[in-house]
């Protein structure tokens, strides 16, 4: 880890945060992916009605959003995540017990709240805050541990709804969610302040402030797009799988390939990155993307090919994901890291709360090809913004 931050950022910290974000992804953003056929089928709900769970849950993560970068600017992120695991807890008990659709999506907007303040987002703006500019290592290497969260909580989930129905296994996921508390304990307190010389690094491009908001147009097109599909993928993959012709215990392990394809690329990302810029990394990832969808599409029932699509869309996403926070070290003020980026995020969040009920009822209409489709075309519109931001600030 770079020396300036080291003191700061401890190699336990960046390891007990990346091993918060595998759980907590995990217990909340994979949720719907995991029980979402078990629900439906024991309440008799519509997975449109199941999905726009998530969806609320990702509006109340727009509505938020500037807000809690304002906060941990201020605050640092010690308390803002430990909050967050409590709701985290609160939402997997609530989505326990309900029976009624109101009820249900109470806990999504519970959970919704506690995304923004345990989820990627959170946990760079807090490592932003202890280490300036100077944070993309450690913004880099929590994201190893959180790639494996559908890895592992997918066929987690499966196994427990098995044991114990899906309800016990939302139970054990409250658990979970409390095991990430002392995790978060281990951010520097609220006194903790950039080390010397890092916060006051400037950023790779000195924009003016035209450039600025025109960067920042770029920036919030690709997260945007880039939130759509990851919010379409994580909660259908396993559908689109299935649809294509796949059995569904063979859909569950190919779409856990995933997380492998994205704990690799960001392996590699961490272990070789450091010679490579953001902006470069940003735009190999987008230019992956395409390219794995007419694969799944042209695939159809193959294994071979849905194993392709799972894991190159899954090492794309991940690189995307670090770049996601990397990126704005480069253009914008590290010192008002979360307030900003916070804004920038919030018109992602939106569209992507539509994104898991417009695919659900994509899917039911006109099948998983046609899912396909539509992630190929955003995915082709991110990379035109991201050749855009290239050339003129990379």
């Amino acid at each position: 880890m770079d020396g300036r931050i080291d003191e700061v950022i401890s190699r336990r910290t960046v390891f007990c945060l990346g091993l918060a974000q595998l759980i907590s992804w995990g217990i909340s953003y994979y949720l719907v992916g995991a029980f979402g056929e078990r629900i439906g089928r024991e309440l008799g709900w519509s997975q449109a009605i199941i999905h726009g769970g998530l969806s609320a849950g990702l509006l109340v993560m727009g509505l938020t959003s500037g807000a809690v970068g304002r906060l941990i600017d201020r605050h640092g992120g010690r308390l803002v995540m430990c909050a967050g695991s409590l709701l985290t807890a609160a939402g997997c008990i609530g989505l326990a017990g309900a029976q009624t659709i109101v009820a249900y999506y109470a806990a999504w907007l519970c959970l919704g709240l506690a995304m923004r303040l345990t989820l990627y987002d959170a946990a760079f703006a807090a490592l932003a805050r202890i280490g300036g500019s100077a944070a993309r290592r450690p913004i880099a290497q929590i994201t190893l541990l959180g790639g494996l969260a559908s890895t592992v909580f997918w066929p987690l989930g499966h196994a427990l709804a098995e044991q114990f129905g899906w309800r016990g296994a939302l139970l054990a996921y409250a658990g979970f969610a409390l095991l990430t508390l002392p995790l978060h304990l281990t951010l520097p307190a609220v006194e903790a302040r950039p080390a010397p010389g890092a916060a006051a690094a400037k950023p790779v491009a000195a924009l003016n402030p035209a450039d600025t908001r025109f960067a920042g147009l770029l920036y919030a097109l690709i997260v945007t797009f880039a939130g759509i599909l990851n919010a379409g993928m994580s909660a259908h993959m396993i559908g689109i799988l299935a649809g294509l012709g796949l059995p569904a215990a063979v859909a569950v392990w190919i779409g856990a390939t995933r997380g492998i394809g994205q704990s690799l690329a960001r392996l590699g990302e961490v272990l070789f990155g450091a010679r490579t810029s953001p902006f470069d990394l940003n735009l190999a990832a987008c230019l992956v993307l395409p390219l794995c969808f007419a694969v799944g599409l042209a695939g159809g029932a193959s294994a071979v090919a849905a194993l392709a699509f799972a894991f190159f869309y899954g090492a794309g996403n991940g690189v995307l994901t670090i770049t996601r926070g990397t990126l704005p070290l480069m253009l914008f003020d590290p010192a008002t890291y979360g307030a900003y980026v916070g804004r920038l995020l919030a018109p992602g969040f939106f569209l992507s709360a539509g994104a898991p009920l417009a695919y659900a009822l994509l899917i039911e209409r006109h099948g998983a090809g046609a899912a396909l489709v539509l992630s190929g075309t955003l995915a082709s519109l991110m990379l035109i913004a991201t050749i855009v931001l290239k050339r003129r600030f990379g």
